[in-house]
């Protein structure tokens, strides 16, 4: 079947559209000045994003891989030791762990795909380091559980909060409840650059000194490397353009959240698994992700439809290629293996119109009335 609507699954060409006339100037400002290379544009976007985190420091880097590892490394997690993630994530999370030496440790998620305390304390060992939470989709972790757990083994904290600018738990931001608070504004996240970028958000002036210093070769002044470090320099560019799209994305997080609960009216509870929302969470709707049987034909059934949907992530991390050295097999994490085989990221842009959510959620309830009724018939 074809059909004329078409529903994508992201739209940057309408963000572009939209914001053109008056980014343009901004970038034009940026170029024209000659510093494109650690311009006043970064200071003023982490000057704003501390701010807004309410954190003492916010440091820039190139993305959201390098906050992960550059953060490992201002804590000092290396060679030797453990840190505790979920399988879940998309690899940038593990690679990171095992870039800087260290070994990733998995342990298994809820059925809200965060990382569930229970498993990671029968994961701690003699090695572990570190915990880190990926907080998945723009809904945090159980942070205080995960604080828990950290304090009393002596453990760092690192949120993964790749995908959840600006979510929110018990009134605290996600990045802001653990050591390091590592992000993303890869062109796909909710705060987005042009290209990739990252920051990681700290309270310890030490750890921030030494973000500096790490993103920039290693260098205390020009001439003197005290340590080796590499280059993660957010370009000015994009800060100009991350300080340009900070005004915006309060209405962009308001509109996802508009469009989830619309999904959540419209799907059919009986076919159709949302995580509930939990007391005293704020999810931001990085993606919008269902748990459901026959995952595949129902997205095959949906791009009959013009409607573009993705999966966030069909292989856990323990189970691909590059893993194999970490010993792991089939079967040990359930219920993220369960779940890699059942969810799928529905359309949740800010450029969809309530028409296109409800459209989404006819077809797919469409979709299972249908195969119900052939069940039946057969």
């Amino acid at each position: 079947m074809t059909t004329s609507r078409h529903v994508p699954f992201v739209n940057l060409a309408a963000q572009y559209a939209a914001e053109r006339e008056q980014l343009l100037p901004v970038i034009d400002e940026v170029l024209a000045s000659g510093q494109w290379i650690d311009g006043p544009a970064v200071r003023e976007l982490e000057m704003q994003l501390a701010r807004e985190n309410e954190v003492a420091h916010a440091v820039a880097v190139g993305s959201g891989t390098d906050a992960l590892r550059l953060g490992m490394r201002a804590l000092d997690i290396g060679p030797g030791d453990e840190v505790i993630t979920p399988p879940n994530s998309f690899v940038a999370s593990t690679g990171a762990i095992v870039s800087v030496g260290a070994l990733p440790v998995f342990a298994d998620v809820k059925a809200d795909q965060t990382l569930d305390p229970e498993a990671v304390a029968a994961a701690i060992t003699p090695r572990t380091k570190a915990i880190m939470p990926v907080h998945l989709t723009g809904r945090c972790a159980d942070m205080p559980a995960l604080q828990e757990l950290a304090q009393r083994h002596r453990l760092h904290l690192i949120e993964d909060a790749a995908q959840a600018y600006g979510a929110r738990l018990h009134g605290r931001r996600a990045g802001t409840m653990g050591d390091v608070g590592c992000f993303s504004a890869h062109p796909l996240k909710n705060l987005n650059a042009m290209g990739d970028a990252g920051f990681v958000l700290c309270t310890e002036p030490a750890v921030a000194q030494r973000l500096l210093r790490l993103r920039n070769n290693g260098l205390r002044d020009r001439n003197t490397a005290v340590e080796w470090g590499v280059v993660s320099r957010l370009d000015t560019v994009q800060a100009a353009v991350l300080r340009f799209r900070l005004d915006a994305v309060d209405r962009t997080i308001a509109t996802r959240r508009e469009h989830a609960q619309h999904y959540r009216r419209a799907l059919d509870p009986a076919h159709v698994f949302v995580p509930p929302c939990r007391p005293h969470e704020f999810n931001t709707f990085h993606t919008f992700v269902v748990q459901v049987d026959q995952r595949d034909q129902l997205a095959q059934h949906l791009a009959d439809h013009g409607i573009g949907t993705g999966i966030h992530y069909p292989r856990p991390i323990h189970l691909q290629p590059a893993a194999a050295t970490f010993g792991y097999r089939a079967g040990d994490f359930p219920m993220a293996e369960t779940q890699a085989e059942r969810i799928l990221s529905l359309p949740i842009h800010q450029w969809l119109e309530p028409d296109d959510v409800h459209y989404v959620a006819d077809c797919a309830n469409r979709f299972f009335a249908q195969a119900t009724l052939g069940q039946t018939a057969s």
